[in-house]
């Protein structure tokens, strides 16, 4: 068994999402998301940092799956974003974690077959596979399409031998 932890980088909401994964089935262990606030964004990548290194330290995740950042029009939100991702990304590496990332086509198509899938169809896919009732957060949801992801991608690797490292697009 793997346990594999997603994220969703956000500057105000950083989804997570923590699946187990045993002989290609995934199991839900947690999910949610970090609320960082509105304050000044210093405070708001402490606390993303804070509550990482919380999670970590309460799930024991063995590798982390993150979402590439897309850049389409607004370069200064990517910019942002990129702040709390690498934050997130650091917390990652500083507990030990194998890391992996992967493109928004990426994981819209390894959960929906489509790369241009929208939201709430990845929403659906991913409350479908984890059994999950009732409303779930739109962060955490993202996270666990990420786990989920790499979940599907890791056991592919698997039984063909290609390394676990980096996001699909080198296997």
């Amino acid at each position: 068994m793997i346990r594999i932890l997603g994220i969703d980088p956000g500057s105000r909401y950083t989804g997570y999402g923590i699946v187990d994964c045993d002989r290609g089935r995934q199991q839900l262990v947690a999910c949610g998301r970090i609320k960082a606030g509105e304050g000044e964004m210093g405070g708001r990548l402490v606390t993303i940092d804070a509550e990482l290194r919380a999670l970590l330290l309460e799930y024991q995740p063995v590798e982390a799956a993150f979402e590439q950042v897309f850049v389409q029009h607004n370069v200064r939100s990517a910019l942002v974003l990129g702040q709390a991702r690498g934050v997130a990304l650091c917390a990652a590496a500083r507990a030990g974690l194998t890391i992996a990332e992967y493109a928004p086509t990426q994981i819209k198509s390894a959960l929906t077959g489509s790369g241009r899938a929208e939201k709430d169809q990845v929403q659906h896919m991913v409350k479908l596979l984890l059994k999950v009732q009732g409303k779930m957060a739109a962060d955490a949801a993202d996270a666990l399409a990420v786990a989920l992801t790499h979940a599907q991608v890791r056991n592919t690797r698997q039984r063909t031998g290609l390394a676990l490292v980096g996001s699909w697009k080198r296997a």
